[in-house]
């Protein structure tokens, strides 16, 4: 999907950047949307699409509208847009050149240095997904990341699906270590959601998904 397929999510990030410039003189926003748009729709993705980064801005809405939980929420906002805008699943190093592109656009886009280096910071917790307590920036950012985990059965397995194919160069033996690994990382953490709206709303869920999933992933294969 092109920027100009989706012209109400561009706005969104106009929107955004003008609200974390706060009236400052600055480029126009229009074409770094365009630009994260299309990275966001190449043709390796399959879970990491638009759809997904749209998912993301939605929970961070309804983390906001929920708790009120404060914190920065435009430079939350714009992390969300950086945080899988380069992705090549072949790679082990996503989430820092996308944090590096981070830096170089939001510069280049008017945010001062704190902001740019906020921004940056969080897209590179989204590897961990594990902010420190009082974090209230980068709890909301992993928060509305994981929220995928807590849907509903049918869409966690369209999610799992949607992985599987991103990978699909990964022989199924390997890939099924590899997802199990991932999932037993996040499940040893104490929690996976941060925010209290999360924590109560999600945590139970998510853990559920993903205890089911580790579980199949241990069956033989079909």
């Amino acid at each position: 999907m092109t920027a100009d397929q989706d012209p109400a999510l561009l706005q969104r990030w106009n929107a955004t950047l003008l609200a974390a410039r706060s009236g400052r003189e600055g480029p126009d926003p229009t074409p770094y949307g365009r630009n994260l748009l299309s990275r966001w729709a190449e043709p390796q993705r399959r879970y990491h699409t638009v759809d997904h980064l749209r998912a993301v801005l939605d929970r961070i809405d309804e983390l906001t509208d929920q708790g009120g939980e404060g914190g920065e929420l435009e430079l939350v906002r714009l992390a969300a847009w950086f945080h899988d805008a380069v992705y090549r699943p072949d790679r082990s190093e996503n989430e820092e050149r996308s944090a590096v592109l981070a830096e170089r656009a939001l510069t280049e886009a008017g945010l001062t240095p704190h902001e740019v280096a906020e921004v940056a910071r969080l897209v590179r917790l989204t590897v961990s997904h594990d902010p420190d307590p009082g974090d209230l920036n980068g709890e909301t950012l992993c928060d509305a990341d994981l929220a995928i985990l807590a849907t509903a059965p049918d869409t966690y397995r369209g999610y799992t699906e949607a992985i599987r194919e991103e990978y699909a160069f990964v022989p199924e033996e390997a890939f099924r270590e590899g997802r199990a690994a991932v999932l037993r990382q996040l499940l040893a953490l104490p929690r996976l959601f941060h925010t209290p709206y999360g924590a109560a709303a999600w945590e139970e869920k998510a853990r559920e998904n993903m205890e089911r999933e580790l579980k199949e992933l241990a069956a033989p294969p079909a």
